[in-house]
């Protein structure tokens, strides 16, 4: 290897180590934005000098693909930056947020259950649930909270409600 290129190597070697160093300082930092800090040091313009045209873009090409790979490995070894890391952290936050709003739905309904000890009238507010006409046996779907309507078919207004499946 010639003299020319043991230099350049060097001053290469360096910008990689200053690509690391920026890094660690600031692991928030984009390929983008860590080419430009080091295209801008005190080494890659002492490289710059140095060089021909050429070479310098060879050098460039290099350095992004090293700075890329760099941030690469860094990110696979940090699972919390993956994306299906985060897709899969915010589907078992909304299924726990899911699960405790149902149970604390279920609760409440049950206590009610035991207020009205399974006997609601039409008129009364109820939340979700099956509702049973006791004089014919048809039976309302109750999706959100709301007022107990007359049953459709015969009438009348006394209901029971069905028990909440889990």
């Amino acid at each position: 290897m010639s003299k020319k290129s043991t230099e350049l190597l060097a001053l290469y070697e360096a910008l990689i180590t200053q690509v690391k160093s920026d890094y660690s300082d600031d692991n928030t930092m984009t390929v983008k934005k860590l080419f430009n800090i080091v295209t801008n040091s005190k080494e890659f313009l002492s490289l710059k000098d140095r060089a021909k045209a050429n070479e310098l873009a060879l050098v460039e090409q290099f350095l992004k693909r090293d700075i890329a790979a760099y941030l690469q490995e860094k990110n696979d070894t940090d699972l919390s930056h993956s994306p299906t890391m985060i897709t899969v952290e915010n589907t078992l936050w909304h299924w726990l947020s899911g699960i405790t709003d149902r149970s604390q739905i279920e609760w409440h309904e049950v206590i009610q259950d035991f207020k009205h000890q399974g006997h609601y009238m039409s008129g009364e507010i109820v939340g979700q649930g099956t509702m049973v006409c006791t004089n014919c046996g048809h039976e309302m779907r109750i999706e959100f909270p709301g007022v107990i309507p007359d049953c459709p078919q015969c009438d009348k207004g006394e209901f029971t409600r069905e028990a909440l499946a889990p």
